[in-house]
Order: structure tokens, then sequence, then C-alpha cells
């Protein structure tokens, strides 16, 4: 039941994407391996089902080393089916010789050559993953009796497990005694499409809930419970946490002090049985399926009629925050200074692109602010450099979601919003895009550099000492790049802008044209940055 496939061909697997199209996949053809194995990943998180990438040897291999880590760190189901040397000339020194299989189990939870048929089954079972498949060059045109083929059925879904009820109960007394509880969302919440059983959750227990990047829109941004404008003051101060298929890394500090309290009871809820109790020890633990363990603790919050008071302390504490911080951020946003800053961009971003798009992201403060300035309001529908903190992903993330939206919601949009940086790993794929045409619309928030950069003028003086080589700060980028006429030059529409009503004008034009890519490249102040925040957005340490 596999349905689509991206890659890049060259012998020895040219015909392996004409056979696959024969039989109903659906081949995308990019112009780098590492864009086409981030595609193919996004496609096995939006559908429960492998997408697969299809690469030659050797460097085509390793270009897609990343997609594979990336996919095997966020826990997507992924396939990579790689072309290789002749059996007969291994060791030989043969064209793009690499040993592929070895290199491929860091990397993978599968990395076999064929007789193997277990890839499919071993990325979705249990945590999924990535899994690599090795065939020799002399495979693909072997010649064999047709009648002596085997054909397998495909395997059976992953076998949903629950949580023991005594852990269930466990769990729900430890909430019901909490003075401060905190529902954390993740995405494996959203994987495991989780999302009705954790609306009724909420709204049946009045819990406060923070997602984590990819799981908003598990519950809708707009929830009254949702508490994301105040995150670092939920975190530090909750009493009870618990973990829907989220992980205690460095996304969540690792649940340690100081952005956590030193007495925090944490209910972790995860597949994995190895991930519990990774850098806390919890007070509870429930594993099993994300979806079936919150029914089971929804069964059994019913039976405790438990609903925490909307007006105690502590969401007095978190509305009292969340004003606070949706003022400062409406403030920056409705600044008329020109060059525009990032609140200012998102702000008229979210007033004009549809509720129901799927939003990719990518960019370090293109990333962080898009997050808190732009809702989600439908799971899985927003994509962004996740566990592993991955730049170069946003357009093959976006050429995915696009494949499987129209098959599945023909009038959906992809809106890809990256920034300048990030925009470079594959800005190629452009090119792809406009090839299936299809419907993504490219938002470049655009400043000069990776974090900050140097207007026009600053950087004339900057050359003046010499050698750019040597003198241009390592995190600046060409000023007013028009990476708009790329999309121009494939047949896509491009616009360059500068101030809000040309931004508003772009937008417009570009979500009532559903058939035809565009890209709009913003040009911002190259030294905005976020708000100040209360803590460094890293945890460096947690001595």
């Amino acid at each position: 039941n596999i349905e689509y496939m991206f890659g890049v061909v060259g012998i020895p697997v040219t015909e392996i994407a004409i056979a696959a199209q024969a039989v109903g996949i659906k081949y995308v053809g990019m112009r780098n391996e590492q864009a086409a194995s981030y595609a193919a990943s996004a496609v096995g998180y939006l559908t429960g089902r492998p997408g697969v990438c299809l690469v030659v040897s050797g460097p085509g291999f390793v270009h897609a080393l990343g997609g594979m880590a990336n996919a095997t760190v966020n826990c997507w189901p992924l396939i990579v089916i790689g072309g290789s040397s002749d059996r007969n000339q291994e060791t030989m020194g043969s064209f793009q010789e690499f040993p592929q299989v070895e290199a491929g189990r860091l990397y993978n939870k599968l990395s076999v050559r064929p007789s193997s048929l277990e890839a499919v089954r071993t990325s979705i079972y249990g945590r999924p993953g990535s899994c690599y498949i090795d065939i020799p060059g002399d495979f693909v045109n072997l010649q064999v009796n047709k009648s002596s083929v085997k054909y397998v059925e495909c395997c059976l879904p992953p076998p949903i497990s629950t949580a023991e009820g005594s852990a269930v109960s466990e769990a729900a007394s430890i909430v019901a005694h909490s003075k401060r509880p905190l529902l954390i969302i993740g995405k494996g919440a959203a994987y495991s499409h989780a999302e009705n059983n954790i609306r009724k959750l909420v709204d049946l227990c009045g819990l406060p809930f923070l997602p984590t990047p990819m799981a908003k829109g598990v519950v809708p941004d707009n929830h009254p419970n949702c508490v994301a404008a105040a995150r670092s003051t939920a975190l530090q101060h909750a009493d009870v946490i618990v973990l829907l298929g989220a992980r205690l890394n460095w996304i969540l500090h690792f649940g340690l002090p100081p952005r956590f309290r030193q007495d925090v009871k944490v209910i972790q809820i995860d597949i994995c049985a190895e991930e519990l109790g990774n850098n806390v020890r919890p007070a509870a633990i429930l594993l099993g399926d994300i979806n079936t363990v919150t029914k089971q603790l929804l069964e059994e919050f019913s039976k405790r009629l438990l609903k925490y008071p909307s007006n105690s302390e502590w969401w007095k504490m978190l509305r009292e925050k969340i004003i606070n911080n949706e003022e400062r951020s409406k403030e920056l946003a409705l600044q008329k200074s020109l060059p525009m800053n990032y609140y200012t961009v998102f702000h008229h971003i979210r007033e004009l692109i549809p509720k129901d798009c799927i939003l990719v992201s990518e960019g370090a403060n293109t990333m962080d602010i898009g997050r808190t300035m732009l809702p989600n309001y439908y799971p899985r529908q927003r994509l962004d450099a996740g566990t592993f903190g991955t730049m170069g992903v946003g357009l093959g993330f976006a050429i995915a979601a696009a494949m499987v939206a129209k098959d599945q919601t023909p009038e959906k949009r992809i809106v890809c919003i990256e920034g300048d940086s990030a925009f470079g790993f594959s800005g190629m794929e452009v090119e792809t895009i406009c090839r299936y045409n299809l419907p993504v619309l490219i938002i470049i928030v655009n400043n000069n550099g990776i974090y900050t950069g140097l207007d026009a003028d600053a950087w004339k003086e900057v050359l003046k000492f010499g050698d750019p080589a040597t003198c241009v700060p390592p995190v600046s980028l060409l000023p007013n790049s028009h990476y708009e006429e790329i999309m121009s030059a494939f047949g896509g529409k491009g616009y360059f802008v500068k101030t809000p009503e040309e931004l508003q004008n772009a937008l417009k034009a570009s979500v009532a044209d559903r058939r035809t890519p565009s890209l709009i490249n913003v040009m911002i102040d190259p030294q905005s940055e976020r708000k100040k925040q209360e803590f460094p957005w890293l945890t460096r340490s947690n001595l």
C-alpha cells in the first residue's frame, strides 16, 4: 500500500522508478536526494504509511542520510531504496561503491539487502522510523522466472496496545490531587490520530494544555485552555505534567530545573518503553498507543467526575501571562516602521492565509516567531524542523504535503514559510513544485542573513575592508537577494515586497490563484529579533 515515491534517478535505479509508476505508485522526481528523503518522510507522518525515497549508489545514498536520520529521530516511517554496485564487483573499486548497508545501520531501524521483506512492517511497528533497502545494480535487470515470484500480502496494521489499568488509575489520582496540572501534547499524539479523545479529555477535565510545535492543532490553538502564550510560566510552575506523546528532550528542556520545578510529577505516556523515565523519573508510566491510552484516561476521569476549576490561582497566573505576552506581540505586530519586523509580517500572513492550510516552517527566528504568531486549528497541519532541528526540510515537506493533499483534499493550500538562509538549502526544488504544478505558496522572510544580516549600506561599508571572505560577518548573506525570480524563471509567480501594503496585495493574489505556485520575498529589518525571552531558547546545561 505504498503510494508515493520521491527520488533522483540514475544508474542503476532508473528502471525502478519506471516500474513503480507502472504499478500505480506516484513518482516525484526531485532535484536533490536530501530533499527527496525529507519529502518521503513527511508522507509517512501525514499518512501513517511510509513514503519511499529512491536514490543512486554512493553519493546519492550519502545525500539521503540526512533524511533517514531526521525520520528516525522524529519517529516517522520512511523507506529508502538505494542502488548499489553489482555484487560481482564489490571490493574492486566499482562505480560509486560504498558500504551502504553498514552505513545505513547508524540511521535506520533496519538496513538490509533483499531478500528481506521486513521494511514496511518495521518502519510502522513500535516507534516508527526509517528503513533502508539496498539493491545491487545486477538485481535491477535480473531475469527471473515469473512463476517463481512469491507475492506477499500487505502487512497488518500496527498492533494497538493499552496501558495497565492500575497505572491509569494511579495517573488519574495524581492529576486529581494536583494544584497546578499541565497537559503537554506531542507530535506522537498527532501521529496516532488522538485528537478527538484529547479534545474530549481537555473539555471534560478543564486542564490547561501546551502543544509542542508539530502538535499544534491536535486541540485548536484558539481553544480557551491553550496556554502556548504562557509557555515558560506553565512549564516552570506546573506541579503535575501529563506527557502525551512528547519527549523530555531539548525541546522541553529535559524536564529539569530551572525550566521545571524540582519536585514536578511527570505522568509519561509513550509507545516506546525505552523512552519512559528518560531524564526524569516519572510518577506514573503508561506504556501504549497514545490514542488508546488517552481513551483509558478519559474513561477513568469520567468515573471520578474530575473538573479542574477555571477560577483557580493557577489559571489566574496563566491567563495573566497570556494577556501580557499577547499584548507585547501585538505592539510589535502593529509597528509602522520600515523595514518591517517579523511580528508585522506574521500578523498580515495570519490575517490572509486559509485557516485550514498546511503550514510548513523553517529558519531560526522565522520558525520560532511563526510558531507563536500563526495558529493551527487542525492536527498534522504544521511541519517544521522537528526534533532533529533540521534546516533544509521546508520545500521537501511542502512538496510531500501538496502531493498528499491533492489526493485527499484537493482544495487545500500549502503555505511554506522560510527564512532566507533556510530557503537556500533546497531552493532548486521550486522547479519541482512548478513541474508538478503544486498548490504551494512560499513566503521567504528575508533578513539578509542567518539570525541577523546587513542592509545594503552596511554591506558596502564592510566590503571596504577588503576580501569578503575575511570581512563579511559569517551570519550575513547577500542583501536584497531576489529569490522570487527563481519562481518566475520556472513559470510561477514571484513577488518582491517591502511594505505591509505590498505584502497584503501579494498574499491576496497568491491565495486567490490556486493554479499557479507563488513565492513572496518579504524584506524585513536585518536586525529584527524575537521579543525578549525569559530564558535562552536552548538549554545548554541542567547543572
